[in-house]
Parts: structure tokens; sequence; C-alpha cells
């Protein structure tokens, strides 16, 4: 699929008119030297069903965000010839409905089950909501104070991977609509032709369009130009020149490290990109874009000069255009070269992962995906008796947290260290911030009192009045302050006891009895902890606030990791929305079969209906499940507050 963005003009002030950026997930520019395309007026060409559907959009776009200013326009044709792009100057998200694939009055995206139906639009509205939040500097303002072009495109392309990275921290579970977007644009993108419009030789293009032409958006190979289409040439995307496997490793190795692809995905395209640029090159141009990842969303000069650097790495001019391959490269007449073929391999693979949501119209690769809504209904039914049933064995009377014998044995208390009671308390503190509302100020007008009387609204009324019209002014006005409620908080906490966290049994005693205490001073929250390994035993019952920490020891031969989730959500609700809710697992992830695959299906049916995941790991080999926010348990007393940051978050998401 190709698609392209073309530039927002701005009022022209002179001979010549600058451009301001319109991010997208496109692949295309105009030619150089084409005028870009007028970007249409906000709710133009919204008919019929369209029209609710893109309110519906633009209601889901705020949690994606967390602006309430941004406006989604969704209709076949929209995007400016992209599959979706985001004009910063007009704060608008442009869809194409043609990616829908559904009648628009059947859809809901306000639903999360959904928008498993179309995948691939939700995805495209997941990274241009990255781009909406993350990219907040402009290339084209450098560009036209001489910037390079190649510059430009090295650092668009380093942007993909920056704000998608962003993205996943923020809302980790955005991921599986991200690996969409990369699988159903990105990766097929490389086998597009271009036009005869495209230089002959033209490098994948990304980022926001400038006037060296480049595009912004998913990053992907040049297609179809916006202006003066022509014969359709072979794209030399994959031709075996050190730019294009640059080019090829910025748009998804560094989207691999970003989390969003895995290793075993993109390794056949790794040892392409390393026989072209050795491993030394690659190593540089890896630690640009770890760089780029840890670069604030304003710092565009940083990011600029990530693009020069990269430029020098790869051996092409930063202040020339992308070199063309030489003639007799392998692929740059359009034939599969080694690069392409590896990029196929990796689409292969993304497509094949049960982490990448269905993306053909009808199917279902994701457990979670519905087709039919009577099986959604079905299965969320056997889910919640199987967690009811999960939660009366964990936390029924007679199982006391003070079992001291057989399998997941609770050995003891201890007093809380000081250390521990600090941690406790500045955790509640901070949720308790995170609760507080403040007052909503509503004002209304009315033609009688109560109110404050407005002159001009008097004298408005008394003219219509003396015209012989109904009088329609209302010159009294009312101000109105309410108190917004605070959602309530609950909080999970699955600890895991098996023999290979046996060194790490007292730094997760603390974590678990830290956040437990803290949650026990927030007005309206409620918390529940468990230990899992052989069996899942309770450590605090839900409302129940721990006085002393208890001490177990970590030694059972196995991990029942899916029944703690599944205790955990039945007494929490974790799995329901009306709380702001968060799980937080300490465990290196080390499972055996089946709970690996259980436990992923789980933690997607929780974080699809917004609840948060932490993960708190024991050292950086720790295996994380997808969706969950990974953090390395060093210190659980400073670990306390990057968990109440994820608290947080899921409070003000609530």
């Amino acid at each position: 699929m190709t698609a392209h963005i073309v530039a927002t003009p701005a009022p022209a002030t002179g001979p010549t008119t600058a451009t301001a950026p319109a991010t997208g997930t496109g692949t295309a520019a105009p030619a150089p030297g084409a005028v870009p395309a007028p970007v249409g007026v906000a709710g133009a060409g919204l008919r019929g069903a369209w029209l609710p559907l893109s309110a519906a959009f633009t209601d889901a776009v705020a949690d994606l965000t967390d602006r309430q200013d941004l406006t989604v326009q969704c209709a076949p044709g929209l995007g400016q010839g992209a599959p979706g792009c985001f004009m910063p100057a007009l704060a608008t998200i442009e869809l194409d409905g043609a990616h829908l694939r559904h009648r628009p009055e059947t859809c809901d995206p306000t639903r999360p089950a959904d928008r498993y139906r179309y995948p691939v639009l939700w995805g495209v509205l997941v990274h241009e909501a990255a781009h909406a939040t993350h990219t907040r500097w402009e290339p084209s303002a450098g560009a036209l104070t001489g910037v390079p072009a190649a510059a430009i495109d090295a650092a668009m392309a380093l942007e993909e991977s920056r704000i998608e990275a962003a993205q996943i921290r923020r809302r980790p579970a955005d991921r599986p609509w991200l690996r969409v977007t990369a699988s159903s644009l990105v990766l097929p993108s490389f086998f597009t032709p271009a036009t005869a419009t495209s230089s002959p030789g033209a490098p994948p293009a990304t980022g926001p369009t400038g006037p060296s032409g480049t595009t912004s958006g998913s990053g992907a190979p040049s297609g179809a130009g916006a202006a003066g289409a022509g014969a359709a040439v072979a794209t030399p995307g994959g031709a075996m020149t050190p730019w294009n496997a640059g080019y090829a490793a910025a748009l998804l190795l560094a989207r691999t490290d970003a989390g969003i692809l895995t290793s075993a995905e993109t390794a056949s395209l790794r040892e392409v990109v390393v026989g072209v640029l050795g491993e030394s090159r690659l190593s540089a141009l890896s630690a640009l874009w770890h760089i780029a990842h840890a670069t604030a969303d304003t710092d565009g000069e940083a990011m600029l000069d990530l693009g020069r650097r990269w430029c020098r790495i790869i051996g092409t001019r930063p202040d020339q255009p992308v070199p063309a391959p030489p003639p007799g490269t392998p692929g740059a007449s359009g034939d599969p070269s080694p690069l392409v073929k590896a990029i196929g391999e990796t689409l292969i693979a993304v497509h094949n992962s049960s982490d990448t949501p269905a993306t053909a119209p009808g199917t279902a690769a994701d457990p979670a995906a519905p087709t039919d809504r009577r099986e959604e209904r079905r299965r969320e039914k056997k889910a919640r008796e199987e967690a009811q049933r999960a939660a009366r064995r964990v936390f029924a009377p007679s199982t006391t947290p003070t079992t001291r014998r057989g399998p997941t044995a609770i050995t003891g208390t201890r007093p809380p260290q000081p250390a521990e009671q600090a941690a406790a308390r500045r955790l509640a503190r901070q949720l308790r911030a995170a609760a507080h509302r403040d007052r909503v100020t509503t004002r209304t007008t009315s033609a009688t009192p109560p109110g404050r009387l407005s002159m001009r609204g008097a004298l408005a009324a008394d003219a219509q009045r003396a015209a012989g019209t109904t009088p329609t002014a209302e010159p009294f006005t009312q101000t109105i302050r309410r108190h917004v409620p605070a959602p309530p908080l609950r909080v999970g906490i699955a600890c895991d006891v098996s023999g290979s966290m046996n060194a790490f049994a007292g730094p997760v005693a603390s974590a678990a009895w830290i956040i437990s205490r803290a949650a026990g001073h927030v007005p309206d929250a409620i918390s529940a902890s468990v230990i899992f390994g052989a069996r899942v035993r309770a450590l605090t019952r839900p409302g129940h606030t721990p006085a002393q920490v208890p001490e177990f020891a970590a030694t059972d031969p196995r991990e029942d990791f899916t029944t703690a989730l599944d205790a955990l959500d039945a007494a929490l609700d974790l799995s329901r929305p009306g709380a702001a809710r968060l799980l937080v697992i300490v465990s290196d992830g080390k499972f055996k079969d089946p709970h690996p695959t259980l436990g992923q299906q789980r933690l997607d049916r929780l974080t699809t209906t917004g609840c948060a995941v932490l993960w708190l790991a024991p050292d950086r080999h720790a295996t994380v499940l997808d969706g969950a926010h990974r953090l390395t348990l060093t210190d659980p007393t400073r670990t306390a507050d990057t968990i109440g940051a994820a608290a947080t978050r899921a409070l003000r998401n609530a």
C-alpha cells in the first residue's frame, strides 16, 4: 500500500510561500518543485454517516493524546493522499475512510472491542496521535535556514521510531496497533511502485514535508508523487546501497529497539544491513536512534543534528540530496534484492505474530478480536466466571495470610523500615494529588432570572420586541461551579515467588507493602496483593491496609501466573471501566507453559479495557509480556516514585 502526504500551505507573504509541516502515515512526497495540494476546510467533505464517525474518532483521540483540542476527520479521500496525516496548524488529524472497510454507521471507535474490526485505520490514528503528542518541532523551519535535505530525511526517519517509543511508554496498550501500522503500511510500501516524477534512485522518505520534498509518517519508500503522476517504475527503496540499508534500519531496526517489533522478526533484515554497512557502522547508527528515543519532543535542533551525524556515518553529504544508487546495484532497477527479501521475511513474521491484531476484513488473528458480538459476550462471560472462581479460592476466608507450611508459604512478618514508611507516604501523596480534580465552571444564559443582567442582551431583547418578533436574546448569565468527583482507584499487586526470584524475595515483599500501604491512605482506593508460585496466596485482601511487611521464601518450582491475574481481576474489577485501575506485576517473567500464552491473553484483555499494567523486573534480563510498562526493581523505596507516576497516569486517563 502506497500513500503520500503533502505540505500545509501557509498564507503567502511574497513571491514565495513558506510551508508548515503536515505529519502523516504517508510514504510518497511531491516531486521537487510541485505545488502542494491545498488542505481542505475543517469538516469539508464529511457527509452522512462519516460525520458522526468523525465525531466518535475525535472523542477517542483525546485518550490517545491527552489533548482536548484535536479534531479527527474521517472520510474516503481524506488524509492528503495518505492513509492519515496530522496538520499541526489546524490541530486536525485526517483519516482516509477507504481503510475502514465497513459501513461507517456500523462502527463505534469509542468501544475498544470495535476497533479490531478496522485495525489498520485505528493503527493509523494511533500513529498520528503519537505525532500530535510528541512531534513538537518543525523541520521545515530549519530547512529554510539552510539545513541540508539528506539530513532532514535522516532526522525524519529517526522521528518515526522516537514518537512511537514515546507513545508506548505513555500508553503500552497502543503497541499492537502500531505493529499493525508497521505491517500494513511501512513494510508493504517497500514493494510498491513509484512514479516517473520521483527521482531515480530516491530513497525511502519520511518526516514532515519540507522544501526538500520529504514526507512524514510511518516511514516508507517514496511512492506516487502528489503532482504529475507518470508511468510507474519499480521502487528502488530496496537497492543495496549504504543509504537504503541505513534507512531500512532506521525505520525497522529502530522500531525493534523502540519495542514495536521484535528481534526475531527483524533478525534476517539485520543480517542483510550488516552485510551492506558492516557491524561498526550499524552500531554507530544504533547509538543515534537510541539517542533520538531519549530526545525531548521539542528539541528539533538535536534531531536535525542526529540527521547530520547519520549522513556522515553513511557516507552521504548532508548538504546534498540523497544519491541515486549506481547502475548495476542490486535492486536499483527494481529487481528483488536481498534487502527487499529480508523485509518480506519481516513482514511475514509480523503478520503471523499473535501480537498483531488481524488486518484483513473478517479475520481474527488476535484472540481478543471479536468477529461477532455474541461470541465476544460469550468469551467475556467465560473470562469473568474463571476470574471469579480464582478469586473465591485465593481470597476465601479459610486462606489466611499467615500460612507457614506447604508451597507458596508466608513465613512471617516484620515491622516496616523508616525508608519503606517514607516511600509509602510519598506514594500516597502522589496518588492523592493525581486524584484531585479542580472545580468545573459552567456558564449558562437565560431569558429570565436568576443570573447577572447583561445590558447588551436586555437592549437586544427590547429591540426584538419593538420589531414585533419573538425575543431570542438571553440577557441573564449564571455561573455555576461544581466539584468533579475523583475516580476511585483500584490497585492489584502480583508477586512472583518461584525459585528464579529467590534472590529478590526481600525487595519484592518491600515493594508490595509500599504499594498496599500507600493505597490505604487514598480515599476511595482499594488494593489487594497476592504471591504466586505453585499456588496463589493472598498477601492483603481487598480494602485491607497492611501494618507489617510480609516475609516469604521464593522457592516454588513453578508459577501460577494466570490464576493470580484472574483473582486480582475479579476481586478489584480490573477489567471493568468506571475506575482508575493499575496492575503491578513483580516477576522475572520466566514462566512455564501455558502461562506465557494465557497470561498474555489476560493482559491484552485488561489493557484493552483501560487498565494500566506496570511490570517490576528484577534485572534487565527479565522477560516482560507485551502491554506492560517495564521498570527495573533496584531499590523498592526509590521505585515508589515511578509507581506513583504510573498510577497517576491511570487516574488521569480514567
